[in-house]
């Protein structure tokens, strides 16, 4: 596992100041997950070195090693490995077969009423931030006093983690409705001069007006207010034919007239060769970290801890203040707190409005439970000097501060860093926001699908011309997973020399973690997960008789050995014969084709359509607990 080009400091790799300057990182495997990991190391200050030998066996994942110093004869300070499966379920060997048994490609086929695989490494990109966020905890803790020298976790268990509000949601008791999408396309939209784009408003008004201006019927504008907002909590969005007819109708220019002239956000899809143009996109040829830190006050002796945390809890002690909304901010301190921190919410005034948003555990929404069943809450009204107070005194004896208020709110409620840097110079202070500052002062709703479009993410997982932005909140999740692991790193900084700091990122920062390869290394669309770019794309999923199987065939010798399986020649063109495999599929139930293809050494799953069942399915079992309704137990797993 190698890491090509030069480090960026940005405030981490190459500066003496750096979270890990003075480590060496190591890697053993070929896996996105292990590649990632290993890179965020290097670009939080760690040295890259060469992988090391050993008993691990890389089909297994990866395994990332962090030393003292350069030389692997030294002692390793932590062992980080990455299993494909989780501990004790069902083996898994790939992306593919991974989101099959997650539930994880049954959410993003939604908008489409069938299970489809996520064509990004998805799964083993976010297993591979919550890694890092395992190997920073420990190093927190051992800052601390505590001996901790492993650290494990899954690409299966990180999948889970992924989809956990929708998990909880579909298996609250109160019954979750899904809409019938079949002929009822949702976002994104395409104007008369072939213009795909996405559209963004956060109440009704902006919606009507936009609509209204565009010849749409009434009633259709109506229902489809809240149909698009189905996107956020179910994953899909069935949308009134009329409403992409009115859109088809105009040129794009008229589109964007009307949107500012009503405040709606407008972002065209743009492709991947625009989005290596920008100047946040890459520097140097290489894309520069996901987060950016700022330290503040003057270095002091790091204050003893008077808790010193156990290894299964490597935050306990700390406290993490968080005024989050939706899911960037609340996931990434509902993170910390699976750590052992304890987490403070801060709330409007009556509770924030998602925890009533259905289906309800008792008196709770079952998606809101899933980033917050652990925190404490206390209510403020920031509008006011008693409400700014109170969060002021929260974050005077806190470790951490985070928010993700839209831009300029944190100045204007007197809340920003030096303010409470002035309070307490030994404060982490993190903005999770929607563009950091790569679009200026003015720019659109900083929400997921805009990200999505505006950072070519969209086009990166096209369909053929049409762009297929997930509607599942790829960015948001992702998101949430690096404002974390931004925050850990600052906290390491903080134990080794005193002095608090400033984390930044954003969802369009998260969206280049998907795109490392794509970015800097630029080439022809190919079969996700394929190494080779004229490989056939044959991976699932495919009906059987009884569901949906998932086959993964990564490479030339793959595809044969799937191919004489099914008696089927592998050089026939791709469309005949994705439609043979289908054929042949359709006659066994899925799990006769999983044990056949294990004797042919073909790489398959069932794909679970059902996530009532994940918490007995023994692929996701280990990684859940059912109570009113399923969680995500903590992904990772501490040693000393």
């Amino acid at each position: 596992m190698s890491l090509p080009g030069p480090r960026c400091a940005d405030g981490a790799g190459g500066h003496p100041d750096a979270p890990l300057a003075g480590l060496t990182a190591h890697g053993t495997g070929h896996g996105t997950a292990g590649r990632v990991a290993l890179r965020h190391l290097v670009d939080l200050g760690a040295t890259p070195g060469a992988a090391h030998t050993g008993t691990y066996t890389p089909v297994q994942g990866d395994l990332v090693t962090l030393y003292r110093s350069a030389g692997p004869a030294e002692q390793p300070l932590l062992d980080c490995r990455i299993d494909w499966a989780c501990p004790g379920g069902t083996p898994l060997a790939d992306e593919t077969t991974v989101q099959a048994a997650t539930g994880l490609m049954a959410v993003h086929g939604r908008n489409r009423g069938t299970p489809r695989r996520i064509p990004v490494e998805y799964a083993s990109t976010c297993a591979g931030v919550i890694a890092v966020q395992g190997v920073l905890a420990a190093l927190v803790a051992r800052e601390r006093g505590a001996r901790i020298s492993t650290v494990g976790t899954s690409v299966a268990h990180a999948a889970l983690l992924t989809i956990s509000q929708y998990l909880a949601a579909g298996t609250a008791p109160e019954t979750e409705h899904l809409p019938a999408v079949e002929g009822r396309p949702g976002p994104p939209f395409r104007s008369r001069d072939g213009v795909w784009f996405e559209i963004e408003a956060l109440d009704a008004a902006p919606w009507r007006d936009f609509w209204t201006a565009l010849g749409a019927p009434a009633k259709d504008i109506s229902s489809g207010w809240p149909a698009f907002m189905l996107r956020y909590p179910k994953a899909l969005s069935p949308l009134p034919p009329s409403l992409h007819q009115a859109v088809a109708a105009v040129e794009f220019a008229r589109i964007l007239a009307v949107a500012e002239a009503h405040r709606m956000s407008v972002c065209r899809i743009r492709t991947m060769a625009e989005r290596r143009t920008d100047r946040d996109a890459l520097r140097y040829g290489r894309v520069p970290p996901p987060w950016r830190f700022r330290p503040y006050g003057d270095a002091s002796r790091p204050r003893p801890s008077a808790t010193v945390p156990g290894p299964e809890r490597p935050l306990d002690g700390l406290t993490v203040i968080e005024a989050g909304r939706r899911v960037q901010a609340p996931l990434a301190a509902h993170m910390l707190g699976l750590l052992g921190a304890r987490v403070v919410r801060v709330e409007p005034p009556g509770g924030d409005p998602l925890r009533g948003m259905p289906p309800m555990v008792e008196d709770c929404s079952a998606r809101f439970l899933a980033l917050n069943r652990t925190k404490e809450a206390v209510t403020a009204d920031l509008k006011t000097p008693a409400g700014r107070n109170t969060v002021r005194e929260l974050a005077r004896d806190a470790d951490v501060f985070l928010h993700n208020w839209a831009p300029g709110k944190a100045a204007e409620f007197q809340l920003d860093a030096p303010e409470l840097a002035a309070l307490n110079p030994r404060l982490v202070y993190g903005y999770a926001s929607g563009w950091g500052d790569a679009l200026g002062e003015r720019p659109p709703l900083g929400t997921d699908f805009m990200a999505q479009a505006h950072s070519g993410l969209a086009d990166l997982m096209a369909d053929g011309d049409r762009p297929r932005p997930s509607l599942m909140t790829l960015l948001d999740v992702l998101g949430g997973l690096v404002a974390a692991e931004g925050l850990l790193a600052a906290l390491v900084a903080r134990e080794r020399t005193g002095r608090g700091r400033r984390m930044d990122s954003s969802l369009l920062s998260a969206s280049t973690v998907l795109q490392y390869q794509a970015l800097e290394r630029p080439q022809r669309r190919h079969a996700p997960g394929c190494g080779t770019a004229g490989l056939p794309e044959v991976e699932g999923p495919y009906r059987t008789a009884d569901g949906w199987l998932a086959v993964s065939a990564g490479s030339t010798t793959a595809v044969g050995r799937l191919c004489r399986e099914l008696g089927l020649d592998p050089a026939a063109p791709q469309d005949v014969l994705r439609r043979r495999i289908a054929d042949r599929l359709a006659d066994r139930p899925a799990a006769e084709w999983v044990a056949r293809f294990a004797t042919a050494r073909v790489s398959a799953a069932v794909v679970a359509t059902d996530l009532d069942g994940l918490d007995t399915a023994p692929a996701t079992a280990p990684a859940l607990t059912r109570e009113a309704c399923t969680f995500v137990n903590s992904p990772w797993r501490f040693g000393a």
